[in-house]
């Protein structure tokens, strides 16, 4: 790239979707214009909710988009799943303020996706440099990147940002013929126990049916929102996505999204929404109206993997947390954010930090990796 020259959009929509999306490239659902424009159109991330969208352009000589960054200035730090909280406090109890921050993430959703979407590489460093660049000029604590792809990080170690691991539960699928053949690598006890578990699920006379596509409609969607609503409530204290945002993820990108609900009586009483990826299916949220034994472990897991497997997806990733998918078939992974902190003394402590952080988090995947269900030779 001989010229290139950066730019700060305030909407995604600012943007073509053809532009955006040549940078994005097909296999990451989240990263897809139609997702960006979903949540800020919808109101779910915007300046109110404190997500002001700050998306970095780099564009090459003909004027067209060699690179983009989605960034989001933050008002607070809800809805990220990677935690500074603790940053937070300690900048402003010296003096500091940390917010507003510069959050390069898709909202809300705690899913490993390239965060520098490059249509030219060579983009790359300068976008890092500009997000360096916006946060100086304007006095910002803090630039983050979280659940980087490991194909990216060394574009972040290159630029001096610190990198810090965190962990998920994420399964492989390692060429299984069907949820039969995933079930005889577990070990008999788990075996028995998976299937005990699915019998249970289902055992209350629901119907499990998968949905994609203009198979949707919005009573489906009217639906989800009530569970939707009722695990934000629990989680979050205030659910982070409108109700609009399903309308419109489902009309904008409906062949990317999987919607598996539990029927009694042809009415749904539980659901799970996922997203398709090129070689991933991914999980986002799930409720109920009713309390059902394992219906969350059949909807949110089981019903996944066997998904999965029929489709011929490598994986699985069911979000952020929960160690209870260890026993059913999850394994311990690591996932990465990177983080730009101007000032050298704060730097200093959030590195050492994150360096005693890593080492307890890499130790714990290892022990975690080891009680995995998993027959051992």
């Amino acid at each position: 790239m001989a010229e290139v020259r950066a730019r700060v959009l305030t909407a995604a929509t600012d943007v073509s979707a053809a532009d955006w999306n040549a940078c994005a490239g097909p296999d990451n659902p989240f990263v897809q214009h139609a997702f960006f424009t979903s949540l800020e159109s919808s109101g779910s991330a915007c300046a109110r909710t404190g997500w002001q969208p700050a998306h970095i352009v780099v564009d090459d000589v003909d004027g067209r988009p060699a690179g983009i960054m989605p960034a989001y200035l933050k008002t607070h730090s809800q809805g990220e799943y990677v935690f500074d909280h603790g940053w937070a406090d300690a900048w402003e109890r010296a003096g500091g303020r940390y917010y507003p921050k510069l959050q390069c993430a898709v909202p809300f959703t705690p899913a490993t996706g390239p965060r520098l979407l490059l249509r030219d590489p060579a983009a790359a460093p300068v976008l890092l440099a500009a997000a360096e660049t916006l946060a100086v000029q304007n006095k910002l604590s803090s630039v983050h990147a979280t659940f980087i792809t490991p194909q990216q990080q060394p574009l972040f170690e290159a630029q001096g940002w610190l990198m810090r691991v965190g962990e998920q539960f994420h399964w492989s699928n390692d060429g299984y013929a069907d949820f039969g053949d995933f079930l005889a690598a577990l070990s008999s006890r788990k075996r028995k126990a998976i299937r005990k578990e699915r019998e249970g699920a289902l055992a209350s006379g629901v119907e499990i049916v998968h949905l994609t596509g203009v198979e949707i409609t919005e009573a489906h969607w009217d639906a989800f929102w009530t569970f939707y609503q009722d695990t934000g409530m629990r989680k979050w204290g205030r659910p982070y996505l409108t109700r609009s945002f399903f309308s419109m993820l489902g009309e904008s990108m409906g062949d990317r999204v999987l919607l598996m609900l539990a029927l009694r009586n042809g009415r749904p009483v539980a659901g799970a929404l996922n997203l398709i990826g090129g070689d991933c299916l991914y999980g986002r949220y799930w409720g109920s109206t009713e309390d059902i034994p394992f219906l969350h472990f059949e909807l949110c897991y089981y019903q996944a993997i066997d998904w999965a497997i029929t489709h011929g997806l490598a994986r699985v990733e069911a979000g952020a947390q929960g160690s209870h998918k260890l026993a059913r078939g999850y394994r311990p992974v690591a996932t990465v954010s990177a983080h730009y902190i101007p000032n050298a003394a704060f730097r200093e402590a959030v590195g050492d930090f994150v360096a005693r952080e890593g080492e307890m988090v890499a130790a714990d995947i290892e022990a975690m990796d080891m009680a995995t269900p998993f027959r051992r030779s």
